[in-house]
């Protein structure tokens, strides 16, 4: 049984919130829930919320100890190359993590970089769960890339179905990839906000913008139920995508 959490960004109060609203009971900073659940997360945990690092030093925690499962998303991948001294622009919501960052001991930077790094490169692209039924990836995944590995298959799980162009606003144009996907095991993405779960097909997109004000989810599997917590933070309408 497992509850998977979308793009949390930082939001350390309502990631907490969320948990127990679950049914997690926090026990020495970690939360256990006494149907023995496990907790996955989409991706994305830092960056333009208010406690990144909060959510870097749990996640990795947990994630390594082998409480918990995680995927990268895009941020994260943006801030494992920040971390091994890329060239990265410190821009859309990284500027804010490396902040907090700064304020840290140099040695609880040092332990922290090392145990994000590990975690990083641990890590499955997606994961594939409950027998090949449940698919967890952070910006969705193509039925033809279900079981591969590689280049086209981490662009496609970290930033979704781009086609290389982008909006007046300057944001990716994605191809809305849910649509025609008939397979039977259910996706689980976020990367996109939504106002609300977006179900399409045997696929839900669980990112409801919780940095952007509105609420963060979670979907119970196999239940396959949303649960969510109000967002703490202002509103911002443009931020979410529509579909026809």
């Amino acid at each position: 049984m497992y509850d998977i959490i979308g793009d949390i960004h930082g939001c350390w109060d309502e990631y907490v919130a969320l948990t127990k609203a679950l049914g997690y009971v926090w026990k020495e900073g970690i939360p256990q829930h006494p149907q023995q659940r496990t907790l996955v997360f989409l991706g994305d945990i830092t960056d333009r919320g208010p406690d990144s690092v909060a959510m870097l030093t749990h996640v990795t925690t947990i994630v390594l100890s082998k409480k918990a499962l995680y995927v990268p998303g895009n941020h994260c991948n943006k801030l494992y190359r920040y971390f091994l001294g890329r060239n990265v622009q410190l821009i859309h919501g990284l500027e804010t993590t490396v902040k907090e960052l700064q304020q840290l001991p140099a040695q609880a930077l040092r332990k922290l970089k090392k145990a994000f790094i590990q975690l990083y490169e641990s890590s499955a692209l997606y994961l594939q769960l409950d027998q090949e039924q449940l698919v967890i990836a952070h910006a969705g995944i193509s039925a033809s890339l279900i079981g591969k590995q590689g280049k086209k298959v981490q662009t496609f799980v970290l930033y979704g179905d781009i086609t290389g162009q982008t909006t007046t606003e300057g944001l990716p144009i994605r191809r809305d990839w849910a649509v025609s996907y008939t397979e039977d095991a259910l996706i689980v993405y976020g990367h996109t906000p939504v106002i609300q779960p977006r179900k399409v097909n045997r696929t839900i997109n669980i990112d409801t913008g919780c940095v952007f004000g509105n609420c963060l989810t979670a979907l119970r599997y196999p239940e396959e139920t949303t649960v969510s917590v109000p967002s703490s933070l202002p509103f911002s309408q443009e931020k979410f995508q529509t579909f026809n």
